[in-house]
């Protein structure tokens, strides 16, 4: 089992020292899912929910979430990131469930990863969401927040459901 990185030797808290690790490119995808009721869905297809098109706002939050994690996360390194696409999906037009998966994908060229950007902005995504519709649908529920994919790095890559490399 593999040690806490964040904390020195003596149990403090302390941002890792990356200033030796090499720069590469590090990705890594991330997902989500908000559900809600048949109706709150029907608003965001038909894009008249109140406050304006949902997904295009959701989009451009979750982008900006990437961009400021080392501001919310406290020992989280800044970084450069050099891509982030932002991805929804809903369900077929028949189906009775009612949802929108948000993924996500941080890229950048550096020594440390991209995990959180990409889990920082499915969730920052997600809570756009909510706010643009709960005045329709309080009772939405946003779940299954996780890590998809990672590649680059010293630890390998990482795929979910089975292999690290």
């Amino acid at each position: 089992m593999s040690t806490l990185t964040h904390f020195d030797t003596h149990g403090q808290a302390h941002m890792v020292d990356v200033a030796d690790k090499p720069a590469t490119r590090r990705v890594a995808v991330a997902t989500g899912r908000i559900a809600m009721q048949p109706a709150t869905l029907a608003l965001i297809r038909l894009g008249n929910a109140k406050k304006g098109d949902v997904l295009g706002i959701a989009r451009i939050a979750a982008i900006q979430a990437a961009k400021k994690t080392s501001e919310l996360i406290p020992l989280c390194h800044p970084l450069a990131l050099t891509r982030v696409a932002v991805a929804f999906a809903l369900p077929g037009e028949g189906d009775a469930a009612a949802w929108v998966d948000c993924t996500v994908t941080a890229e950048t060229i550096g020594p440390t990863g991209v995990e959180m950007e990409a889990l920082t902005a499915v969730q920052v995504g997600l809570l756009t969401i909510y706010d643009m519709c709960k005045a329709a649908d309080r009772g939405m529920v946003m779940t299954d927040v996780r890590l998809l994919e990672k590649r680059g790095g010293k630890s390998g890559d990482y795929l979910a459901g089975g292999s690290a490399a």
